[in-house]
C-alpha cells in the first residue's frame, strides 16, 4: 500500500491513532471494571502520549521486525489477502508486548513484579489487539488511507490485476 516515506508516515499515523484509541478505551474500561463517560475522558487523556510511544515504536521497530517476521511466513501468491493478514498479525506480535510494557511502565508502576504485571498485560490485550487489527483498524486504516491517497488505490488495483 504505502509506497513513499510520506504515505509511509501518513499510514503509520493512521493505524497508531486507530489502534491507541481502541486499546485505550478497552484498557480503561478493564482498569475501572467497564466503561463509563469519565473512563472515556480518562482514555483521551492517556490517547496522546500513547499515541507517540506507539508511533515511535512502530516505526523504530515494530514495523521493520514485523516485516521480516512477515516474510518470513510462506503466503500463496495467489492470496494477496493472505500476505496482507500475515502482515497485520506480525504487526501484533511485535506491537503487543512493545505497547504493553510502555503501558505497564506509565501506568501499573508495579515496583518488583515489572515482570508478571508486563506479562499479565499482554495476555490481557493480545486477543483485543489481534481481533482488532484483523477485522476493524486494519481494514479501516487501509480504506482511509487509498481515500486520502488516490495514487495508493490505484497500484493497489494494479497489483490486484497483475496478480490474477
Amino acid at each position: 500500500m504505502p509506497k513513499t516515506t510520506g504515505q509511509k508516515v501518513l499510514f503509520g499515523l493512521l493505524m497508531s491513532f486507530f489502534m491507541v484509541l481502541a486499546m485505550e478505551l478497552y484498557n480503561t474500561g478493564l482498569r475501572n471494571g467497564g466503561l463509563t463517560n469519565a473512563g472515556i475522558l480518562e482514555a483521551l487523556r492517556e490517547l496522546p502520549l500513547m499515541f507517540v510511544l506507539c508511533f515511535l515504536t512502530s516505526t523504530v521497530a515494530g514495523e521493520p521486525l514485523a516485516a521480516r517476521l512477515a516474510a518470513r511466513l510462506a503466503v500463496p501468491r495467489e492470496w494477496p489477502l493472505a500476505a496482507v493478514l500475515a502482515r497485520s498479525a506480525m504487526t501484533v506480535c511485535v506491537m503487543c508486548p512493545a505497547m504493553s510494557l510502555w503501558a505497564t511502565a506509565l501506568f501499573q508502576r508495579p515496583g518488583a513484579e515489572f515482570v508478571p504485571a508486563w506479562l499479565q498485560t499482554v495476555v490481557k490485550n493480545f486477543p483485543m489487539a489481534f481481533f482488532w487489527q484483523i477485522f476493524f483498524c486494519g481494514p479501516l486504516v487501509r480504506r482511509l488511507f487509498r481515500l486520502l491517497v488516490p495514487a495508493a488505490a490505484a497500484a493497489s488495483a494494479c497489483a490486484e490485476e497483475a496478480a490474477e
